[in-house]
């Protein structure tokens, strides 16, 4: 249990920063050399390893090396695993604000008759 709340952790740290979400929706596409993902940013080479790096802790991308380049691909099971964890939040949303819009017709209903 506190190593799946460790990745949770990871994946959602991971997700915070906007550079790094615009990655992996490169990503989305398909594999990318990393010179690649480098150049579409204008910040600098190390910058957007340290983002690399993030994702890949949070196991978010893959990465093999060919040669002297390394691609990356997207792994999207982690957000997966955090979209299932939000979903059991959801439900819980729901039934409450099920019974939060309830109450509010119910209540003009009282004090009419009151």
């Amino acid at each position: 249990m506190v190593n799946d709340s460790v990745l949770l952790s990871d994946t959602f740290s991971a997700l915070a920063d906007p550079t790094r979400r615009r990655i992996l929706e490169m990503l989305m596409t398909g594999e990318r050399v990393v010179s690649d993902i480098s150049a579409a940013f204008k910040v600098s080479a190390p910058a957007i390893s340290k983002h690399l790096r993030v994702l890949e802790r949070a196991s978010l991308l893959r990465r093999e090396k060919r040669g002297r380049e390394h691609f990356l691909s997207l792994n999207a099971k982690p957000m997966k695993e955090a979209s299932a964890w939000m979903a059991e939040y959801q439900v819980f949303w729901e039934n409450n604000l099920d019974s939060l819009a309830a109450f509010l017709e119910e209540s003009p209903e009282k004090e009419t008759q009151q």
